[in-house]
């Protein structure tokens, strides 16, 4: 059994996230090109590992817009689209600061979202966390970020 799923409002796009989790930390997964917060917890192994995660955080999932149980969109988001549509799950959680656990093309995201401050106030910094990120791809964000720095 999933979670109860939530929506948040990014603009004009509903997006689906579950809350899991009474931990200290939040940490807001985010996923890669695919996802759907309700079908994750059919798979049994990535079930389990979700589980350990909300067992010492309170883990926030979220479905991209365009996937899952988000609104559907008529052409790839920007990457500024994207990182508002985790602000807008973290306003709607209720999380003041949390780790950015980027998944595959999550990972790149998170590290410009976290380099750039898109959430509205120095002192809610993310935390940061990666993994499967493409190094290249993550370079890349890394001189643009460096770039658009004040």
């Amino acid at each position: 059994m999933s979670p109860e799923t939530r929506y948040a409002k990014s603009g004009d796009v509903n997006i689906a996230y579950q809350v899991v989790g009474e931990g200290p930390l939040d940490l807001v997964l985010v996923p890669g090109w695919v996802s759907h917060v309700e079908r994750v917890w059919e798979d049994p192994t990535f079930a389990a590992f979700l589980r350990r995660l909300a067992s010492f955080s309170r883990l926030i999932l979220l479905d991209r817009r365009g996937t899952g149980l988000s609104d559907r969109v008529s052409r790839l988001p920007t990457l500024e689209e994207r990182m508002d549509d985790v602000r807008a799950v973290m306003d709607a959680a209720g999380s003041e600061r949390a780790a950015l656990f980027g998944i595959s093309e999550g990972g790149p995201m998170c590290m410009l979202f976290a380099a750039t401050r898109r959430l509205g106030s120095p002192l809610r910094r993310p935390r940061r966390a990666l993994t499967q990120g493409p190094a290249r791809r993550v370079a890349a964000l890394r001189r643009r970020a460096v770039r658009h720095q004040p």
